[in-house]
């Protein structure tokens, strides 16, 4: 069984609990190491050696391994193309996760900010009112900012426009 790195991050507030958990496998590992090597300059250097290299071996022999045009290149390359287009994909499967991961914590932060800002403004609107000191009658605007965001009713507007 392979051995499992998790990373849990736990936010929890009145409105909100959750728990977001992203599993690094061997897989995972291989894939970033796999990626890392792929998507190098140098390596695109190497892969270019080794084919003018073939090349020009199999355009001057005698006797070349792999005559013009060079079946066992292509098959070599074509092999080579499927084995770097899973990896790719496979790296973009893992990149969408731990950019869901953080979004989902990013928009945690967002609501939790939200509601410290709302408790600031009723405080200070609390602390005004002590004090004396005029407001606009029925300000509707600070009315509406002190009220508490609809966690549920974000994630129901998420939902149906399907983002």
């Amino acid at each position: 069984m392979a051995k499992q790195q998790i990373i849990t991050k736990q936010v929890e507030t009145p409105n909100l609990k959750s728990s977001l958990d992203f599993t690094r496998t061997r897989a995972d590992h291989f894939a970033v190491f796999v990626a890392s090597i792929l998507g190098s300059i140098t390596f695109l250097i190497i892969c270019i050696i080794i084919f003018v290299v073939w090349i020009t071996y199999n355009l001057s022999a005698s006797k070349p391994f792999d005559p013009f045009p060079f079946p066992v290149l292509e098959m070599t390359v074509s092999i080579f193309a499927i084995i770097l287009s899973v990896s790719v994909l496979i790296n973009q499967n893992r990149q969408g996760k731990i950019d869901k991961v953080s979004q989902q914590v990013e928009f945690e932060v967002n609501v939790r900010a939200e509601e410290e800002i709302t408790k600031m403004l009723t405080m200070l609107h609390e602390i005004q009112q002590k004090l004396g000191i005029a407001t606009h009658a029925g300000d509707k605007e600070l009315e509406e900012m002190k009220s508490s965001t609809d966690v549920k009713e974000i994630h129901k507007n998420i939902d149906e426009t399907g983002s």
